[in-house]
């Protein structure tokens, strides 16, 4: 599927996504050149996208909003989408992807609560960390929490955790753990080392000295 695509292409699965800069005609005729080769390869392999699940996700704000064709009929165009488990919408706001990680470890959270009578440190923590965080951290690379409200809406699931430790109610949870906040901070710098440092380092630090174009669009197909 790789071969002669000019913008980027990324696989997983069933799941495909072409991306590229649309700020020009030529981007958006880019994406449509790969598009037509996408859709000869799968011609020649005897397959066929499932073009009710194809959908274009417009990124930036001057983006100009091309439309694009697949096996000769437009794509819908769609404000958000689900990918691999993070809801992305055209504006990269990421307050619902953080309501959504909540409410799925609050429900994990509630079936601890009525399923484990221990209420020790030992019985609770081991729990929350291996059934409930995961859910608050998930790929939170990507989505992490860009206002404050979202980082509280975050917080007070772990604060749910550690009010159920017998001894800990009315002590302030980073007594028991350490807050997400300063999780992230920590994984943002492990990160940013091993990129800085690591072999991809002058590729990296190319990019971020070089210029950023605006106006992006996503094409995710399954």
């Amino acid at each position: 599927m790789d071969s002669e695509i000019e913008c980027t292409l990324s696989k997983f699965a069933n799941n495909t996504k072409l991306c590229g800069v649309v700020d020009t005609l030529e981007g958006k005729d880019a994406i449509q050149r790969d598009l037509y080769r996408l859709e000869r390869q799968t011609r020649v392999n005897c397959m066929k996208f499932n073009k009710a699940k194809g959908k274009v996700l417009h990124v930036g704000q001057d983006n100009p909003k091309h439309d694009s064709r697949l096996c000769g009929e437009w794509i819908e165009s769609s404000p958000e989408e689900k990918d691999l488990g993070v809801w992305i919408d055209e504006k990269l706001n990421m307050s619902q992807q953080c309501a959504l990680a909540a409410q799925k470890a609050n429900c994990v959270l509630g079936c601890i609560k009525r399923g484990v009578t221990s209420r020790s440190r030992e019985g609770i923590l081991p729990l929350y960390s291996a059934l409930v965080r995961p859910h608050l951290e998930y790929c939170i690379q990507l989505w992490g929490p860009q206002y404050r409200r979202d980082m509280e809406l975050l917080e007070r699931v772990q604060r749910k955790a550690t009010k159920l430790i017998r001894g800990l109610e009315h002590l302030s949870y980073e007594l028991g753990l350490f807050s997400l906040e300063k999780r992230r901070l920590r994984g943002d710098l492990i990160t940013a080392y091993q990129y800085l440092k690591g072999p991809t380092g002058k590729m990296v630090r190319d990019c971020l000295s070089g210029s950023v174009g605006t106006g992006q669009g996503v094409m995710g197909l399954s």
